[in-house]
């Protein structure tokens, strides 16, 4: 199962991605978090089946559009350990 270490930038925190990105994984399937950086960035780290965390991802892209300027995200080896998706503080 693919994981993704994803970092966004540009205007995304304040205008709920977070949020966005809780609802769509929890209807996605997908497990991992999402969280504020203090350097005004949101991370995420998100795993799921190929395909769909693929989609999940373009969704958040789509959704999310308005307010992202740069996307860095990486590939990592799947780890068992994650359970659910949560937004972290």
């Amino acid at each position: 199962m693919p994981r993704v270490h994803a970092y966004y930038s540009g205007d995304v925190q304040g205008v709920g991605f977070r949020f966005t990105a809780l609802k769509l994984a929890r209807l996605y399937g997908i497990k991992g978090w999402v969280k504020n950086t203090p350097d005004g960035k949101v991370e995420m780290l998100a795993e799921g089946e190929g395909p769909i965390l693929q989609a999940f991802l373009k969704d958040i892209q789509g959704r999310m559009a308005h307010y992202i300027t740069n996307t860095e995200s990486f590939q990592e080896p799947a780890s068992e350990a994650l359970s659910g998706f949560q937004i972290k503080y």
